[in-house]
C-alpha cells in the first residue's frame, strides 16, 4: 500500500475495514448512541441526562420514534416523568428544573406522535390524555407556560400530520374524532385566551386543523353553543391583535374564520359576528407581505357578503 499513488491511498481511506463509507459509519455510530440513550431512560440514575441528550439530538436520530415505542419500558418511563409532575400543578409549585425535565420527555413524545409508524399506536394508547392536566393549568409563570407550550406541540404534531400524508386519510379522521371525544377544544380555547403569543398560535393552529377536517367542522357547527364559544375567543383575539399585531397568529385566526364560513349556518352567523376589524383596514399593514392570508381574508369577506341562503329547518343557530 505504501507504494500506491497518493490518489489511490486517499480513496482507500474513504472506507473502513468492512467496506462502509464514512457517512454510513457515522450513521451507525449515531444509531448506537441513540440506542444507548434509550436504554438509559429506564435507569432512574441516568434518565435525566438521557432525556436531555435525546431531546436535543432527536432530529439527528433516524427512526427514533419506533425505537422509543418498541424498546421495553421506555414509554412507561416517559409517562412516569409526566405523572410525577401532577402533584406540583395545583397548588402551583412547578420549578424551572422540573419543567425543563418533563418538557424533554414531552419532546420525545412529540417525536412519537409525528412519526407515521407510531402515530396511530400513540393515539390508540390514549397517551394525549396524559397531557391534558398540563393544558388545564392557568398559572402564567415561565415554567407553566413552557409546559403548556410543549404539550400543545405534541397535539400539534398529531394534527399537523393529518394533512401531510394523504395515504393516511382514514387515520386522520380517527385522530380528529379521538380529539373531539376529549376536552381538546375547551383546553385550546382556554390557551387562546390566556397563553403567550406562541402558545396562542399553536392552540389556534390545532383548532384550525380540526376545523379543516369535515368531521371537525361539523362538530363545531352542530350547536350554537360550540360555534359561539369558538367565535367569541377568535373575536377577542382579533381585538387584542389590533393593539399588538402578530401576523403569524392572525393568519391562523383568519383561516379558522374562512373554514367556518364553509358551513352555511356558521356563515350566516358570521354575517353578524365577524369582527369589524377584519372588514376594515385595521390589519392592512400587518398582512402587506402575506399574499396567502390576504387571499383568505378576501374570500372570507366574499363568503359572508353573499346573499343569505334559506336552509331547511329554519336555517341558522
Amino acid at each position: 500500500m505504501a507504494n500506491l499513488p497518493p490518489s489511490l491511498n486517499l480513496k482507500a481511506t474513504l472506507f473502513d475495514a468492512t467496506g462502509s463509507s464514512p457517512a454510513a459509519v457515522s450513521k451507525d455510530r449515531r444509531m448506537q448512541s441513540a440506542e444507548q440513550l434509550v436504554l438509559d431512560l429506564c435507569n432512574p440514575d441516568l434518565r435525566e441526562n438521557a432525556l436531555l441528550e435525546l431531546s436535543k439530538k432527536r432530529e439527528l436520530f433516524q427512526d427514533l420514534a419506533p425505537l422509543l415505542w418498541k424498546s421495553f419500558g421506555t414509554m412507561a418511563a416517559l409517562l412516569q416523568e409526566i405523572v410525577s409532575i401532577y402533584p406540583v400543578l395545583s397548588p402551583p409549585a412547578l420549578t424551572p428544573a422540573q419543567s425543563n425535565r418533563v418538557c424533554n420527555a414531552l419532546a420525545l413524545l412529540q417525536c412519537v406522535a409525528s412519526h407515521p409508524e407510531t402515530r396511530m399506536l400513540f393515539l390508540t394508547a390514549h397517551i394525549p390524555l396524559y397531557l391534558y392536566p398540563f393544558l388545564n393549568t392557568t398559572n402564567k409563570s415561565r415554567p407553566f407556560e413552557y409546559l403548556r407550550l410543549t404539550s400543545l406541540g405534541v397535539i400539534g404534531a398529531l394534527v399537523k400530520c393529518c394533512l401531510c400524508f394523504m395515504v393516511y386519510q382514514v387515520d386522520d379522521t380517527e385522530v380528529i374524532g379521538f380529539l373531539l371525544s376529549t376536552e381538546i377544544i375547551p383546553l385550546c380555547l382556554r390557551t387562546m385566551e390566556m397563553g403567550s403569543e406562541l402558545s396562542k398560535t399553536v392552540a389556534t393552529f390545532i383548532v384550525q386543523k380540526i376545523l379543516l377536517d369535515d368531521v371537525g367542522l361539523e362538530y363545531i357547527c352542530t350547536t350554537a353553543e360550540r360555534f359561539y364559544a369558538v367565535g367569541r375567543v377568535l373575536a377577542n383575539m382579533v381585538a387584542a391583535l389590533a393593539e399588538l399585531p402578530s401576523p403569524r397568529l392572525l393568519k391562523h385566526i383568519i383561516r379558522c374564520y374562512l373554514r367556518l364560513s364553509d358551513n352555511p349556518r356558521a356563515c350566516d352567523a358570521l354575517r353578524n359576528c365577524l369582527p369589524e376589524m377584519l372588514r376594515d383596514a385595521t390589519f392592512d399593514a400587518c398582512l402587506r407581505e402575506d399574499v396567502t392570508t390576504r387571499k383568505w381574508l378576501h374570500q372570507l369577506l366574499l363568503n359572508v357578503q353573499l346573499p343569505r341562503v334559506v336552509m331547511q329547518g329554519g336555517g341558522g343557530f
